[in-house]
């Protein structure tokens, strides 16, 4: 375990992000984190080897000595690093038998039983393990290996991550039930745009942004509340403290008397993925990755051919 000044792989990461971009707005796309939240990781990695590692101009960095000194090393850690957990996953796997899947929101869309079919049909023996992730986490438990495959919304988070697209759904808003909207079919976005909103923490990065539709606004969303799981942000909903944006799908899988939800036809769509990681290639999470993909597939064009399509209520 790192002592009190070690740093952690996670801050070399960042360190190479930035060497490798030279631009840390650059970087902290590649890396799904924010820019303020990058700088300071890297600011303490310095305060931490007692040396700055770039210079920063106002239009540009550039690597110090230290910093060049440091690349390379950085390099070989962070490798060795990442060889040394797929050893060790790989190990753990053939021993333990279990594939562990995370989530974000309730799980719902078939997935449970058509995963525990599939595997106990092509890989007799192995068992499944159930774990729901707050959105902290935007890996969903792939990055510090507690969970072996996720259910997740995109933006893909980080590096080394790999994900297929399961399902396109139409981006909803959950309003309080006396909400001046709540009595209108569907709520274009500008209607939305002066409204305080339930964020999802910091740490999620562009998870984050893409939930507030920061791309679709002129300005800052206002934040009534942060929450970091799903019932938390419809407590926050409930009690008037602001709107949060939640996929069509859901609406069936949370339903909730003090709330209702309609679509905002005019926001882009949001993209439901199951990820892994990129280095994991046991037979079972392919096995699981192919059928989580069904399974969520299958239920969408389900809800697709009922009449009326989603049900406007109740992430």
């Amino acid at each position: 375990m790192p002592g009190p000044g070690d740093p952690h792989v996670r801050d070399l990461r960042y360190f190479l992000a930035v060497a490798e971009e030279l631009s840390f707005t650059r970087a902290a796309a590649r890396m799904h984190v924010s820019q303020p939240a990058l700088s300071k990781q890297v600011r303490a990695l310095e305060t931490r080897l007692g040396a700055e590692l770039f210079t920063r101009g106002h239009r540009s960095i550039a690597l110090t000595a230290a910093g060049t000194a440091l690349l390379p090393r950085a390099r070989g850690i962070v490798v060795e690093w990442e060889r040394a957990g797929a050893e060790v996953r790989a190990v753990a796997g053939t021993t333990r038998r279990t594939i562990t899947v995370g989530f974000h929101t309730r799980i719902g869309r078939g997935l449970v039983p058509a995963i525990t079919a599939a595997l106990a049909e092509r890989m007799p023996g192995w068992r499944l393990r159930f774990r729901q992730v707050d959105w902290g986490d935007p890996s969903v438990g792939l990055r510090d290996g507690s969970v072996d495959v996720a259910v997740g919304w995109l933006p893909v988070p980080g590096p080394g991550i790999a994900h297929r697209v399961a399902a396109t759904e139409a981006r909803w808003v959950a309003l309080p039930v006396e909400h001046r909207l709540a009595g209108r079919d569907v709520v274009p976005f500008a209607e939305l745009t002066g409204e305080p909103f339930v964020a999802l923490p910091a740490s999620a990065g562009p998870m984050r942004e893409f939930w507030l539709a920061a791309e679709q606004r002129r300005a800052p969303a206002a934040i009534g509340a942060e929450a970091a799981t799903a019932d938390e942000a419809f407590e926050a909903v409930a009690s008037g403290l602001g709107v949060v944006l939640l996929a069509a799908g859901n609406a069936a899988i949370y339903r909730r008397d003090d709330i209702v939800c309609r679509p905002v036809p005019d926001l882009p769509a949001c993209e439901l993925a199951v990820l892994w990681r990129a280095d994991d290639r046991r037979p079972a999470v392919r096995v699981v990755t192919d059928a989580c993909c069904r399974s969520v597939a299958t239920d969408a064009a389900a809800r697709d051919r009922r009449p009326g399509g989603d049900s406007p209520s109740g992430l």
